[in-house]
């Protein structure tokens, strides 16, 4: 048992508990290759934290797409997602420190920083959100805020490591706007390679049910 932490984020007060824990932990058993115990601990509050100022119960709830607006997979979920992208970085990671012998890299802030890479996108993937902004741009934008930059939020709040914000906030686009670090090169690389290949391979959907917020309804999603 785990006593339960009290945290704050966009102003709502949250009680994490083991059972948000195990949760979270379900959906991401990676979490558990995290081998330094209070950045395994922190990584899944992170996460259960996440989930409960967002709409979704799970993270599987979440549309499966890499923005919110691009097409989701025609199967898996966004932790199919997150899980698939830490094992590439993993075997990438381990490819090259087998290559080279000089080649080293942080092991643990690699993997929290590719299961938490995405985080952001309990805030970008809001059904209401997304009805919000569609209604009328000119008010907050379209989106608001991008999941790299409220990750950034949810990652620096939840007390998570520099690093794993570094990969949050810059493992997309707005990471050619800085050097990225070694680890958030390899999640990057993962990242990208991901949804391309998905493309390439024909697992992206050709219709976009999710933007008009019916496919996260039946879901389950608390909307």
């Amino acid at each position: 048992m785990t006593e339960p932490r009290m945290v704050e984020l966009i102003g709502k007060h949250i009680t994490i508990t083991d059972t948000m824990r195990a949760g979270v932990v379900a959906e991401l058993p990676e979490i558990e290759w995290i081998s330094d115990p209070t950045l395994r601990q922190n990584v899944t509050d992170a996460w259960a934290a996440a989930l409960a100022i967002s709409p979704f119960s799970r993270i599987s709830e979440m549309k499966p797409s890499g923005n919110y607006d691009t097409r989701p997979l025609r199967h898996g979920t966004q932790a199919d997602h997150f899980r698939s992208v830490t094992r590439m970085a993993v075997q990438i990671a381990e490819e090259m420190a087998a290559l080279f012998p000089d080649f080293r890299y942080d092991r643990d802030l690699l993997i929290g920083g590719c299961l938490c890479h995405d985080i952001g996108k309990i805030w970008e993937f809001d059904p209401e959100n997304v009805r919000r902004w569609n209604a009328d741009p000119r008010a907050n934008g379209r989106p608001s805020i991008r999941h790299p930059a409220f990750g950034l939020y949810i990652c620096l709040a939840m007390g998570l490591p520099e690093g794993i914000a570094h990969c949050a906030t810059a493992h997309s686009g707005e990471g050619e706007l800085v050097q990225r670090s070694l680890e958030n090169t390899i999640l990057h690389q993962a990242d990208y390679t991901f949804w391309r290949v998905a493309d390439a391979g024909g697992q992206l959907a050709e219709s976009d049910p999710w933007l008009d917020g019916e496919l996260a309804a039946k879901s389950g999603a608390k909307i």
